[in-house]
């Protein structure tokens, strides 16, 4: 793969960088640390805010003034990684992923500047007031109508299988302009692809995944060249005129790609963000009612929720030069952990920290979707749809409390976190 491709496979991690502490015990994927990282994310922060973790190859970064810096030097702290396998993947699934017509190219998250701001240039007019607003009247009425069937069937109901996955998965779609006749067929291509960057699948579950990648691929491409000859009033269409307008600025490749990545990265952190808002609030029966009460107050709640259970928990980097960082020497092509959860759980940088508090005036200093010219372009998507939700929910379910302590399972991977399961009941 070129070193623009949109995944790059790499071998092992790099050495240990010389005077770096090392964490032997610290793994992101154990049993424990998936089902509440704070408490041990806190304590790395505290004890050892720079440190090796040995499980995952990487130099792990806890608190919120380094992360900010690594974030906020991007020539220093490359994001080339951040779609990559985290760990090296199996020669059946390099196989899959070598079909010479997989070729997508890094356009956002993992591309460097000029080419990010470039690319940026184009896609953040996708994300116009304008366009999001647009999608307001289809989110409601969806969300109210998966509310009615949730109804019919009466408690309990799983709000994850009920409302939370399937919802902004169809947003997204229509945002982008898939026909909604499709819509079962790319979740379930897109459904385990937070394993193949995130994770640590099994053999058979890579040459899984890679399947669906390599078959979503060629969906978008032909998609694509279907919009480029019949447009519409959609995302697709108007990013295909940015090329049209300007082929030596945009390449078409460059939007089938930014097409194959909106998919994933638009539906699957507002699920998690969503599941999140309601295992934060439920069980605070105060402030679940003060919402219920006063709707105006969801986007500041969700603005905690993003900040002390945040769907995005850890991301990465790589150096691109010899620098230092918090005392430590770190060589040229060190892998680096970013530890979302530990820096949003700082108390440096927040009172009370790992209090849950929906009236907390500066919850919106959070890390979660990141800083500086990589922060995240859907972040006000993802506060968008998630507020509307959240007040259907409200609105129509005003007592509606989870049905047991068996609500977040979620999946296994060192970057996102949410209930795969949530069970609800009302009265």
């Amino acid at each position: 793969m070129t070193e623009t491709a949109y995944h790059q496979i790499r071998s092992g991690p790099p050495p240990i960088p010389a005077g770096c502490p090392v964490d032997h015990g610290f793994s992101p994927l154990a049993a424990e640390y998936v089902a509440d990282p704070y408490p041990i994310a806190s304590a790395i922060r505290e004890t050892a805010p720079v440190v090796y973790a040995e499980s995952l190859g990487f130099v792990m970064v806890s608190q919120m003034d380094l992360v900010t810096e690594v974030f906020m030097n991007p020539d220093v702290y490359s994001s080339a990684n951040v779609q990559d396998p985290v760990f090296p993947i199996t020669a059946d699934a390099a196989a899959v992923l070598a079909a010479p017509d997989f070729d997508p190219v890094a356009v956002m998250s993992n591309r460097q500047e000029p080419d990010h701001g470039r690319i940026r240039n184009y896609t953040k007019l996708l994300f116009s007031n304008r366009r999001i607003q647009t999608l307001e009247p289809y989110i409601r009425r969806r969300a109210n109508e998966l509310v009615d069937t949730m109804l019919a069937a009466g408690p309990p109901a799983d709000f994850v299988a009920s409302l939370a996955y399937p919802l902004p998965g169809e947003v997204v779609f229509r945002f982008i302009g898939f026909p909604e006749r499709d819509d079962q067929q790319l979740k379930d291509w897109c459904a385990n692809r937070l394993a193949f960057s995130w994770g640590q699948p099994t053999p058979t579950e890579q040459v899984d995944i890679t399947t669906n990648m390599l078959a979503y691929w060629r969906y978008v491409r032909e998609f694509a060249a279907g919009k480029r000859a019949e447009p519409g009033d959609d995302l697709a269409s108007e990013l295909i005129g940015y090329h049209l307008a300007n082929p030596d600025d945009l390449s078409y490749r460059e939007v089938e790609s930014i097409l194959y990545g909106l998919s994933f990265a638009g539906h699957e952190p507002v699920t998690l963000l969503i599941g999140n808002a309601l295992v934060s609030l439920l069980p605070r029966r105060d402030a679940w009612q003060a919402l219920v009460a006063d709707p105006t107050l969801v986007p500041k709640a969700l603005e905690e929720v993003i900040r002390w259970n945040s769907p995005q928990i850890g991301w990465r980097r790589v150096t691109t030069c010899d620098t230092t960082l918090g005392g430590v020497d770190l060589p040229a092509g060190t892998p680096i952990f970013l530890n979302l959860a530990a820096a949003n759980r700082d108390p440096h940088a927040f009172d009370d920290p790992d209090g849950f508090d929906i009236s907390r005036p500066d919850a919106v200093k959070n890390i979660s979707f990141g800083k500086g010219n990589h922060y995240c372009l859907g972040a006000k998507f993802a506060r968008f749809e998630a507020r509307i939700v959240l007040e259907v929910v409200l609105d129509r379910l005003p007592t509606l409390a989870l049905a047991d302590d068996r609500a977040t399972v979620p999946f296994p991977n060192i970057s996102f976190r949410g209930p795969s399961r949530l069970p609800v009941t009302w009265g």
